[in-house]
């Protein structure tokens, strides 16, 4: 099971950091990512990071101002995410997939959490 937190209400321009807390897997390896899907819209990538946090990757529209991190003693993944506008408003997905194949594509996660919203708003 995956829980997200963090989302909220930020102001254009804003700071927002989201957490996501993977439950039953103490003593696995897994990547994790983030995903995100605005009203209308299909679901995008924003991030993923690899067991180890040495492989990173981000979607085009968060790179640069997005960091992603994770504490797998706490099997716990992070993303924050700066410089906000309003096209980032999104309902935010936390994901896992099982094992060290590292990868971005959201076909090849395995869980996923049940969303938090984030709404960029003044």
């Amino acid at each position: 099971q995956l829980v997200e937190s963090g989302g909220g209400l930020v102001q254009p321009g804003g700071s927002v950091s989201l957490s996501c807390t993977a439950t039953g897997r103490t003593g696995s390896s897994y990547v994790m990512g983030w995903f995100r899907q605005a009203p209308g819209k299909e679901r995008e990538f924003v991030a993923a990071i690899s067991w180890s946090g040495l492989n990173k990757s981000y979607g085009g529209s968060v790179k640069g101002r997005s960091t992603i991190s994770r504490n797998n003693a706490k099997d716990t993944v992070f993303l924050q995410m700066n410089s906000l506008t309003f096209e980032d408003t999104a309902v935010y997905y936390c994901a896992a997939r099982s094992g060290l194949y590292y990868t971005d594509q959201a076909g090849d996660f395995d869980s996923w959490g049940q969303g938090t919203q984030v709404t960029v708003s003044s």
